[in-house]
């Protein structure tokens, strides 16, 4: 694995089979359901045309609406603001097209081979994401307690953030099973993952990312701790997720999530704008040059204001230009929250422990300040040190992580100024952008005494806060301790065989449904699994050569723990 500490045992593959987002909870390989000649499914002719609404144009939303178009069905979209939702690449005044700010989803490691399968679909080229301590970033300044370390690469760092990082490997050997469990994934041995995974959910559902460090004899020392918390693996710091379940930060060091990086060219939104303007090469019952945007004649519908049932177990939707449609169906893909606050809903939409699952649902607050800047100074060499004069920074101050963008030399490039999660991101919440910026540009001064980064720049920052966007309240999921029950619950909602006939009919997806939120594969899992809920609902099938989630849910079925709540009943 990457990480931000040097001589970690993970650089090393053991085995030439590359590591995919395969499980471990619902090991079902979408990738290879995608990539079937025989297509991922179809509806009965006499449904063709058949509206159904997705609520939400982020890329779960778009991934489901393209999808669902190619069966023949007519998706309706509705989006409160713009498409792409925690995709939203943002543009400076003044600058070339191509210099542009990740205001959400920024980087993606190639293990996220279903979202690949789009990007690559639309023609998207990517490029290393300049992560600390990876071969594509120059150099690497991790300052902690008033110190500053200068790396090019992890060996260049002073020895105890190598007792630092081989802490951590033992802790995922001795508590996890890691190497193990990443040659199953590698291997697709569902039945090996199952395995080790069905053991240590009932085992660390309970436990936080703290307790499970506090609990490994690797980690006995509180300074070690404390500097994994700041400077961590991969792509930094993770203090911020110590409160989470331990069971959040093993999906991702599974599957590779938080390696090998790639950032997309010109911006992450342009995969779900052109998907919205793409007109598939396949198409069931619509012309050929069908898109979305032509089904929409180029606009989705506004904002949802209330969801409700009405004859014949159908859903019903107001939108906020007071709009009234009903579908046979319908796929909610936006932040489950907008259910309980912005949405008003009938309750028998869902079943009663899904409400709970909801509203237990945890966000991560995330904040970024981006400025645009005259040229990459960052490569100029300082000639007294020999180093460059600045670097991608990780730091216990208030910026916490200040990334380094650019496309080449004397062109205007972009410095990622802060990026912060939880409680640091809710030290900003009050600030206007240009304050952020100053506080930033002070503890920059305290790294870099001899830079003025205010003097390169050239035009206004963006920032954003995302639990004050009124549409996502938070950035995205993270389960906290005891949280699997509910996951699973709105995970396996697509499942409605299992529901009462007055619950079905509208599906969950969206990145916070997904066992690996945070992560844009897992906004399109969900949305496939969502797909093929749809296709069930309506009599559709998949070909026997390439059976869907649902066909194969009761074989790898993510674990169902006991519950309590019938002795409320």
């Amino acid at each position: 694995m990457t990480s931000a500490m040097p001589s970690s045992t993970h650089h090393a593959e053991s085995s030439a089979k590359p590591i995919t987002m395969f499980g471990p909870d619902f090991p079902f390989g979408y990738d290879d359901y995608l990539a079937h000649p025989a297509g991922i499914g179809s509806v009965p002719s006499r449904h063709h045309g058949t509206e159904v609404a997705v609520i939400g144009g982020g890329l779960s939303g778009i991934v489901t609406a393209y999808e669902l178009m190619k069966m023949g069905l007519r998706p309706v979209i509705y989006e409160a603001d713009q498409i792409g939702g925690r995709l939203r690449t943002v543009s400076f005044d003044g600058c070339p097209d191509d210099v542009v700010a990740e205001m959400g989803a920024m980087r993606f490691p190639p293990s996220s081979t279903a979202l690949f399968h789009y990007i690559d679909k639309v023609g998207l080229d990517t490029t290393p994401f300049p992560n600390p301590l990876t071969p594509d970033t120059p150099s690497t300044v991790i300052d902690l307690k008033g110190r500053s370390h200068y790396a090019e690469v992890p060996d260049d760092l002073p020895p105890v953030f190598g007792e630092v990082s081989r802490a951590w490997d033992r802790a995922l050997a001795d508590g996890a099973e890691f190497e193990t469990m990443q040659q199953a994934i590698r291997d697709r041995d569902v039945a090996r993952i199952k395995q080790i995974w069905n053991e240590l959910v009932p085992r660390l559902d309970d436990q936080t990312f703290y307790g499970f460090l506090c609990q490994s004899p690797s980690f006995a020392s509180f300074a070690h701790r404390e500097m994994f918390g700041q400077v961590g693996f991969g792509t930094g710091g993770w203090d911020t997720d110590f409160p989470n379940s331990i069971l959040e930060i093993l999906r991702v060091v599974y599957t590779g999530a938080d390696d090998d990086h790639r950032a997309i060219v010109g911006g992450s939104q342009q995969l779900p704008l052109r998907l919205w303007e793409r007109s598939p090469d396949k198409l069931v019952h619509w012309p050929m040059g069908t898109s979305l945007a032509s089904l929409h004649d180029g606009a989705t519908r506004p904002a949802v204001t209330r969801i409700h049932r009405t004859a014949g177990n159908r859903i019903t939707i107001t939108d906020a230009d007071g709009g009234i449609r009903t579908f046979d169906s319908a796929v909610f893909t936006a932040q489950s929250w907008m259910l309980l606050s912005k949405i008003v809903c009938d309750e028998s939409l869902f079943p009663i422990d899904h409400w709970t699952a909801m509203e237990r649902t945890h966000y991560m607050e995330s904040s970024k300040v981006f400025v645009p800047v005259d040229r990459p100074f960052w490569h100029d060499i300082d000639p007294e040190t020999g180093q460059r004069v600045m670097s991608m920074t990780l730091t216990d101050r208030m910026t916490r992580g200040t990334y380094l963008l650019d496309a080449g030399p004397d062109r205007p490039a972009v410095i990622c100024l802060s990026y912060t999660w939880c409680d640091d991101s809710l030290k900003w919440l009050p600030l206007s952008a240009n304050e952020r910026v100053e506080v930033m540009l002070q503890s920059l001064r305290e790294i870099y005494p001899k830079v003025d980064v205010r003097r390169h720049i050239i035009g206004d920052p963006v920032t954003i806060s995302w639990e004050a966007e009124p549409y996502f309240m938070g950035a995205f999921k993270a389960n906290l301790p005891g949280h699997y029950r509910y996951q699973r619950r709105l995970y396996t909602h697509f499942m409605q065989d299992q529901l009462s006939e007055e619950h079905r009919g509208i599906f969950l997806a969206g990145d916070d449904v997904s066992w690996t939120a945070g992560w844009a594969e897992g906004a399109v899992h969900t949305a496939l699994n969502a797909v093929w809920g749809v296709m069930r609902h309506f009599g559709g099938q998949t070909d026997p050569t390439n059976p869907g989630p649902g066909d194969v849910f009761d074989q790898i079925a993510p674990i169902e723990l006991g519950d309590t709540t019938e002795a409320l009943r």
